[in-house]
């Protein structure tokens, strides 16, 4: 049908734009650019006009930009580059990020949560785990409670919910603890030295959140200036273990119980470009940020073998094939989600996330680029190869952008989606993202 209206090559070249997204967002609208003096303020002539009634699919295709690996691979793999190229402009420069930072004192941290009670897992001594087998890596009941019946279910969900506060908490800390290491007040340290890190959220097989992060020293204006001679790795890990030992979070009293969250007691803190990561694998500026990267497409679904989307009624769990200790961490979720107490944690609307509602991906505002700015030349780039500008030749002409779009839908239609499986990778999304 698409061959015969003619209509398959412009088809073609507008699903090729999405870079392989197989659900793209559809828009309704227009988007005109004007010439405008700047001195008069008088409106000229019509340089580039887009209308959506005139596009091969009828409507403006948008790529969804979902992270998750299992709602869309090809939406979830731009946003793994992405953050491999945020992490590895924090580590060495580039993207707008100067060089130097490669200097600057730096550390690879690992943060774990509490235990929760006794689970399967995979003793790093080759000992069998506590229930007397070993396990592969692949038997899924690595995670799962010894006892479900005594772990700590609502302690756990709760844990999820306040991870995030917790992290904000540590960050405060660790600056007072570096502040401390310098002999200066906090307001001193902000005139000597910067706090920069990049962080991502991390499901553990039981369901927990941990969180790995790049923490760097910088100089007060941040990777634009040089940290002090008094900064240093040393210092810098020193303080983060003093951080994470004093940072604590106040959760409910649920049942006259009263919670408190604290990080687990595996803190692991390496140097950057040290031989002691992953079985001796040098601890490189790459090696980090991929690590990283791999790490901020997964969500819960992933390693614990929950859901990817939130429940609208929990009697939808009834209908789903997952893991017995997923389905009572939703329960646990969706039960404490009717307090009225904790209504601000938002519970049954992140059952799904087994309580967790942060960023997956988060970074301080020095350390390096933002996902936005990738996103934003990304999307110059492919206008100006489908539409290049109209230059404006005088100094006192620039342009007025007057646009309007409406949602009007998700996914591709049957011969759509047929289309765009028959074509290849968009330019530019093959292969690993270049500095």
């Amino acid at each position: 049908m698409l061959a015969s209206l003619g209509t398959m090559p412009e088809l073609a070249r507008q699903l090729s734009g999405l870079g392989g997204c197989t659900r793209p967002i559809r828009l309704d609208g227009h988007r005109t650019e004007h010439e405008i003096n700047t001195t008069t303020g008088e409106i000229g002539r019509i340089l580039n006009h887009l209308d959506s009634t005139t596009l091969p699919a009828g409507h403006l295709l948008v790529r969804c930009n979902n992270r998750r690996a299992t709602r869309c691979p090809a939406c979830a793999e731009t946003y793994r580059r992405d953050t491999y190229q945020l992490i590895t402009a924090g580590l060495r420069g580039g993207k707008g990020t100067p060089d130097q930072v490669a200097t600057h004192p730096r550390v690879f941290a690992t943060f774990t949560a509490p235990s929760f009670g006794p689970v399967h897992n995979r003793p790093t001594s080759g000992r069998p785990c506590r229930c007397g087998h070993h396990h592969d890596e692949q038997d899924p009941t690595l995670g799962t409670p010894l006892t479900p019946d005594t772990y700590d279910y609502e302690a756990a969900v709760l844990w999820n919910a306040h991870a995030g506060a917790l992290w904000r908490r540590f960050t405060i800390y660790l600056r007072r603890e570096v502040a401390k290491r310098a002999g200066l007040t906090q307001r001193k340290l902000q005139q000597h030295a910067r706090v920069s890190f990049a962080k991502v959220a991390e499901y553990q097989k039981r369901g927990a959140v941990h969180f790995h992060a790049v923490i760097r020293l910088d100089g007060p204006d941040g990777g634009d200036t040089a940290p002090p001679p008094w900064a240093t790795v040393e210092l810098l890990t020193d303080a983060i273990q003093a951080a994470v030992t004093a940072a604590r979070v106040d959760g409910p009293q649920i049942d006259d119980r009263t919670h408190a969250f604290t990080f687990g007691r595996q803190l692991d803190v390496r140097p950057i470009r040290s031989a002691a990561f992953d079985h001796d694998q040098e601890l490189t500026d790459r090696a980090v940020a991929a690590y990283i990267a791999k790490y901020a497409t997964k969500g819960a679904e992933t390693t614990t073998g929950t859901l990817d989307r939130p429940l609208r009624f929990l009697a939808e769990l009834a209908q789903v094939s997952i893991s017995d200790h997923a389905r009572r961490m939703i329960r646990t979720a969706w039960t404490l989600g009717a307090r009225r107490d904790l209504a601000g944690l938002r519970l049954r609307a992140w059952a799904h996330m087994l309580g967790f509602r942060g960023h997956f991906s988060t970074k301080s505002r020095r350390y390096s680029t933002t996902l936005g700015a990738l996103r934003t030349a990304r999307a110059d780039w492919r206008r100006a190869q489908t539409a290049p500008p109209v230059a404006v030749p005088q100094d006192t002409e620039t342009t007025l952008v007057l646009s309007h779009w409406v949602f009007a839908g998700t996914g591709l239609s049957t011969a759509e989606a047929w289309l765009a499986a028959s074509l290849e990778p968009a330019p530019g999304t093959e292969g690993e993202p270049t500095r």
